[in-house]
């Protein structure tokens, strides 16, 4: 059974934002899709870039350092540079806490 942590209140994330958490020992990219969090690893899979600190268009994530793109919703790389793609968890809200499933 997964194990849930609570990584952010709700109102930290408006729609078309992203913040970076740690979840136990996972960096973890959280992203608003139109009111709906999803959670990706945080960490891009070619350069090492930090997501949080990239773009959101729709439910594509802009890496900042060298524009590939992934899918916010399966953690799918979608666009050269990035061949590989990221872990994507589980996400549940529990009142106003955001919960990321981590085992």
């Amino acid at each position: 059974m997964a194990e849930f942590v609570t990584v952010a209140r709700v109102e930290e994330i408006a729609p078309g934002e992203l913040k970076g958490v740690k979840a136990g020992n996972k960096d973890i990219c959280l992203a608003n899709v139109d009111g709906t969090i999803y959670a990706i690893g945080n960490i891009c899979t070619h350069a090492g870039a930090p997501l949080s600190d990239g773009y959101l268009d729709g439910e594509l994530l802009e890496c900042p350092w060298h524009a590939g793109f992934f899918n916010v919703k399966t953690g799918e790389a979608t666009q050269v540079p990035v061949f590989e793609d990221v872990p994507s968890y589980e996400v549940r809200i529990e009142g106003d806490e955001v919960q990321v499933a981590v085992g």
